[in-house]
Order: C-alpha cells, then structure tokens, then sequence
C-alpha cells in the first residue's frame, strides 16, 4: 500500500519557495494571495524571452508535481495573465507566485511534467 506525500500548507510553500528564490539570487512576488491552508499554488516563471505558468498537480503516483501548464516554451506575458485569469476563475483559493528564472527552472525542488 502506497503512502501518501505529507501536504504542507499553501502559504507556509509559498513562503519557503520565496526564500529559496531570494537566497539563490532571484527574486519573486505573491501576484495573488490564495488560501494560507488549502489553496492551490500556480507559479509564474519570468525568464529570458518570456514566461511560463506551472501549475501544482498530483501525479500519478500520489506526489506533488509542476505541469507546464502553458507548454513547453516561453510565451508572452499575456498568454501566461489569460490563463492566470482562467484558473483564478474557477479556483477562488489559488495563489499565484512569480518568480525570476533567467533558465525557467523553479527556485525550489520540483518534479515537472
């Protein structure tokens, strides 16, 4: 029987990741405060030529996964603001993170899809 992944609080990850990302030498900002317990988080990746939204998801085998959730290539800024809107709208509890990733990789550990 499989165990499932402990699940920390959405506001204490947003916290930590923003940490990580200030103490690698980037930077971040909360776009959107969500729900500090239960609210899902969706990160904003700003890098060179343009942006990428991942979204949290759970993979497969139970664990926390990042899908790419605007594709595999940076887009512009209002492709990743129209599909921060469209989550937004279904998911009042979102919070919305932007980080600054010059290689579009996320500032703390995470398994991308």
């Amino acid at each position: 029987m499989a165990v499932a992944e402990a699940r920390v609080k959405a506001g204490l990850f947003v916290s930590a990741a923003l940490r990580m990302a200030f103490a690698s030498g980037g930077g971040g900002a909360v776009l959107r405060h969500g729900d500090d317990d239960a609210g899902g988080i969706l990160a904003v990746l700003r890098g060179r030529g343009g942006f990428m939204a991942l979204s949290q998801v759970t993979a497969a085998d139970g664990g926390r996964a990042w899908l790419r959730a605007t594709g595999p290539d940076p887009v512009s800024q209002a492709v990743v603001d129209e599909y921060v809107a469209r989550q937004v709208a279904r998911d009042p509890d979102l919070w919305v993170v932007e980080f600054d990733t010059p290689d579009f990789k996320p500032p703390y550990e995470a398994r991308l899809l």
